[in-house]
């Protein structure tokens, strides 16, 4: 037989109003009780009727999540894994469930258009490769939750957001490799035409700024793509700029292949150039030398994107506000000068 609420009731030793307010999340109840209530529901293998509940509360008790599944890149991505991963365990924790859609350039408003329309789900998190003003403002004239996962560009001036802090990166990228020893940074750019490379490079700047370090022709190496345009890149700046010390490199993939090639001209790393890099890749440790990182923590992304957007489901939370997620330095030997 099917475990019922008042099994649960009758376990925890509470009224079985309170185990379904619980599930319900339709009142304020102790975290004590509220955890006894949960562990019950576990160990007793009970499965709330999600019809029901909606036909009380009014609600779909599913959120959604665009994500482009065209993507090869992003699923292979340890960092996008780990946001979705963090999104899903908030969304199971809160008694929902995740549905996740994807998308195209040009189908994303349709696909969203309809799950909002139907009333398929309360809410939605949205990559912020996939908002269009067209779309937000289909959102806000639904009143329909939503925020973005990921800093918009200027153009985007309302709703909510959150992303990691990537200026504050660059920042402070910089102020470590200053405290380490080094004095000659350059930055190496993937593509300049993504916003968080355009955050870190900012980053980047200003931070030589409020160090009196006027940025030369050679500060910033752009279209760093690939093994031999790297290559390429590090000939000319020990060439050219004989006096560069440390390079930091805005993604891991990367930094090892500027650890690869450093070692093959014959570069000592750390003593002669320094190397730190953006995201804290699972083998970065591993690397000879172990890669300093500026820590994105993805995962944290995640949960605090999907905690955004419930709270505006049960409406504790309807302002507009941007969230900015610090980083923080990982020090390995690739940039222990002293």
């Amino acid at each position: 037989m099917a475990t019922t609420i008042k099994d649960i009731a009758k376990k925890v030793g509470v009224n079985p109003s309170t185990v379904s307010r619980v599930i319900n999340g339709t009142a304020a109840i102790s975290e004590e009780t509220k955890e006894k209530i949960m562990a019950a529901m576990k160990e007793l293998d009970y499965h709330p009727n999600i019809l029901a509940r909606s036909l009380v509360n009014g609600s779909t008790f599913t959120i959604g999540l665009v994500i482009d599944a065209g993507n090869s890149d992003a699923y292979a991505n340890t960092f996008f894994i780990q946001s979705i991963t963090a999104i899903e365990k908030v969304t199971q924790q809160l008694g929902y469930n995740l549905l996740i859609t994807n998308h195209t350039e040009r189908e994303t408003e349709n696909a969203v258009k309809n799950l909002v329309l139907e009333h398929k789900i309360d809410g939605i998190i949205l990559p912020v490769s996939s908002i269009t003003e067209d779309l937000v403002n289909l959102l806000n004239a639904n009143q329909f939750p939503f925020v973005v996962m990921g800093e918009p560009d200027q153009s985007y001036t309302e709703g909510n957001w959150v992303d990691m802090d990537n200026e504050g990166g660059g920042r402070l990228a910089v102020k470590h490799l200053l405290d380490s020893g080094y004095r000659h940074p350059v930055l190496f750019v993937e593509n300049k035409g993504t916003t968080f490379e355009q955050k870190r490079t900012l980053g980047f700047l200003k931070a030589l700024e409020e160090n009196r370090i006027f940025p030369s022709g050679n500060s910033i190496v752009e279209n760093c793509s690939g093994r031999d345009a790297i290559t390429l890149k590090i000939e000319k700046l020990l060439t050219d700029h004989p006096e560069t010390d440390s390079i930091i490199c805005t993604n891991n993939i990367m930094a090892y292949h500027v650890l690869q090639i450093l070692r093959q001209h014959r570069v000592s790393v750390p003593e002669e150039m320094g190397v730190i890099t953006f995201d804290n890749y699972p083998l970065a440790e591993y690397l000879d030398p172990p890669l300093t990182a500026v820590d994105i923590d993805t995962y944290l992304l995640g949960e605090q994107v999907a905690s955004t957007l419930f709270d505006m489901i049960k409406k504790k939370n309807r302002k507009e506000e941007a969230t900015l997620i610090e980083t923080k330095i990982i020090q390995r030997k690739s940039t222990e000068k002293r």
